[in-house]
Parts: C-alpha cells; sequence; structure tokens
C-alpha cells in the first residue's frame, strides 16, 4: 500500500540516493512516486513488488470471470456444454463468406 507521507519523492531525491531507494524499494515491496516540479510523474517499484501486482490482478481477474459465470447459472442464462460445444464446431466449420 501506498504510504504518502513515505512513498513520494523527488526524481532529484531519488537520482542522489538510488542505491538507498532500491533497497528499500526490495524491502518494502511498495511503489515509489517520483515527482518532477512537484508533480507526480513515475511509479516505479521493484520487480517482485511488480510480479505480486500482477498475480494479484490475474487472481482478480479470475474470481470476476467465476462471479459472472456464477450469476449467469443463477439467472438462467447457462447453457449445457456439449450442445453449446456443437453448435461452436458447426459454425467453426461452415465456409467462411
Amino acid at each position: 500500500m501506498l504510504d504518502l507521507s513515505r512513498d513520494i519523492n523527488s526524481l532529484s531525491n531519488f537520482k542522489r540516493n538510488t542505491a538507498e531507494f532500491i533497497d528499500r524499494l526490495k524491502a518494502t515491496k511498495s511503489p515509489l512516486v517520483l515527482t518532477v516540479n512537484g508533480v507526480s510523474e513515475l511509479v516505479v517499484q521493484s520487480a517482485e513488488g511488480y510480479q505480486q501486482l500482477l498475480e494479484r490482478i490475474e487472481y482478480l481477474e479470475t474470481t470476476a470471470g467465476i462471479r459472472q459465470g456464477l450469476n449467469e447459472l443463477a439467472d438462467g442464462r447457462a447453457v449445457e456444454a456439449i450442445p453449446a460445444l456443437e453448435a461452436l464446431r458447426n459454425k467453426l466449420q461452415q465456409p467462411q463468406a
């Protein structure tokens, strides 16, 4: 989680203290917002922290897809697998116009 009191720094400060910031990024796995002239311009983070973020996003997308499927099933919008697959096979075997 981004801590506004700790995780916002100037790009100049980051350049002057790169090794220190890299150690902190690796330890916390939290992103760091870099500013230019007081305006947020960049976000940097460790590779491990980025990988964790990607995994969280994938989990949330998968969970949302499952939830959508369950809602469709509950709403009666589900189709039995074998007829659906046969219809798809027939559609794919038809010549394209």
